[in-house]
């Protein structure tokens, strides 16, 4: 018998979920028949859909629902939970840790293949600013996002309970640095959320909590162009939102975020989301990376002279097709990436098969994003909306693209409940320490002072 073909597919987000997905459907037949094996490296066993992080920091979605099993819908293909370190394609191997080399202590281990997928998405694009790493806080996972939430409200509580007033104005002090979508509407989401928790709080009014956004360029949500932008600017500052353009972040040492345009906020919060940079295992590969260090892609989604390799998304540099600049590249958005998976995994197909490959080609649809419950800004198809139609839109669209329909329905049903009941103002803090009340509790009791018996 023949070694079944294996196509391994590197991440699980947007791409890697997607690309697999439509690769059990469109080689249902060499699956069953075992000619075909995709195999899935990611280092969670969930995709999470990112748009719907702010409502999940926010309360408006549950954890559990912004986040896909891979196992679940990924019942034809082989999950491996691990992390991929380097890629050698000219050898058709991967060098990877799982959960179970780590806890052995027997090293990376090597998986061949015969076709790759490499998709591990992007990370934080941090900068060396003084005491970020030590204070910060990213808004990219699941895990981000709730631990912000518990975080804000666990703020609120000190502000309400300290009678030092540097302690208090420093923790009802919220810096979010980047005017990009996850930057504006975790912001946006997270200041509704705490300006709505503050009627439950006797000494906290909305007025004493300060929020700043911090943007370098002098625009936010460039793509929902510049009359869309504008608004979002004004809507956010007659919330009494600090919005700060062509300003930068110097150092956050010591609590205390120190920007460029001199001014000085001790806070206890700094939100960093100034942009995205691809995976660093694309640097440890034997394929050609661009300027940015992404992989040089054809229109096909293939990589650029290099056979049974493919790549989408975030880590990839794909032409422009529709643009009528020269040289023009995909942005490395969601609504590209969901597109292009459908283009590599019917040709993946058709080069397992011999057939001839298709060329990737969309044009641009528009931007969506949310300004929290019921305010919103949209530039779609050439038409620009604003307050609750784009807010709906907005809703609308991301429900549409959440993979599965048990996805839908769940989303749907929360935010149904959450309009007809009061919103949810519980931080479960504790979550992130599981074991730190047993482990007083399993801890020896002091030993006791005063003199022994005599």
């Amino acid at each position: 018998m023949t070694e079944p073909a294996r196509i391994l597919v590197v991440g699980g987000g947007y791409v890697g979920m997607y690309t697999a997905l439509r690769l059990q459907r469109q080689l249902k037949a060499e699956l069953r028949a075992g000619s075909v094996e995709i195999v899935v490296v990611t280092p969670d066993p969930y995709m999470t859909y990112q748009p719907f992080l702010p409502e999940a920091a926010a309360g408006s979605i549950s954890p559990r629902h912004v986040v896909v099993p891979l196992r679940r819908v990924l019942d034809k293909c082989r999950i491996t939970i691990g992390e991929v370190h380097a890629v050698d394609h000219a050898k058709r191997t991967a060098t990877l840790s799982t959960l179970a080399t780590e806890e052995e202590g027997s090293g990376n281990v090597e998986l061949t293949y015969d076709e790759l997928v490499i998709a591990p998405g992007s990370i934080s694009r941090t900068l060396p600013v003084p005491g970020l790493a030590d204070y910060a806080i990213g808004f990219k996972t699941v895990e981000e996002a709730i631990g912000l939430r518990n975080h804000v409200i666990e703020q609120m509580d000190i502000a309400s309970s300290t009678r030092d007033p540097g302690l208090r104005d420093a923790a009802l002090t919220f810096v979010f640095v980047g005017g990009g979508y996850a930057g504006v509407e975790a912001l946006a989401e997270l200041e509704d959320m705490a300006r709505y928790t503050a009627r439950y709080y006797h000494n906290i009014k909305p007025e004493d909590l300060k929020w700043v956004l911090v943007e370098a360029s002098n625009r936010i949500l460039p793509e929902v162009g510049e009359r869309m932008g504008t608004y979002a600017i004004r809507e956010l500052r007659g919330r009494n939102i600090d919005v700060r353009l062509e300003t930068r972040l110097d150092s956050c040492e010591d609590r205390v975020a120190v920007l460029s345009d001199g001014s000085r906020f001790p806070t206890r919060t700094v939100v960093w989301t100034a942009g995205v940079k691809p995976a660093p295992v694309l640097a440890s590969t034997d394929l050609p990376l661009d300027e940015r260090g992404r992989i040089k892609c054809t229109a096909r989604l293939t990589v650029e002279g290099v056979e049974h390799a493919w790549a989408a998304g975030d880590a990839a540099s794909v032409p422009d097709h529709t643009s009528d600049v020269d040289g023009a590249l995909c942005a490395p958005n969601a609504q590209h990436a969901v597109r292009q998976t459908k283009v590599l995994a019917e040709n993946v197909a058709a080069s397992l098969r011999g057939q001839p490959l298709k060329e990737y080609a969309h044009s641009y649809a528009g931007s969506v994003a949310s300004l929290g419950l019921h305010k919103g800004v949209a530039h779609v198809y050439g038409r620009k909306l604003k307050g609750y139609p784009a807010w709906f839109m907005h809703r609308a669209y991301h429900l549409s693209r959440v993979p599965t329909f048990n996805r839908k329905a769940r989303v749907l049903a929360e935010w149904t409940l959450s309009g007809l009941f009061k919103r949810e103002i519980v931080s479960l803090g504790s979550l992130e320490h599981p074991r730190a009340e047993f482990e007083l509790a399993a801890a020896p009791p002091p030993p006791k002072n005063g003199p022994k018996p005599g």
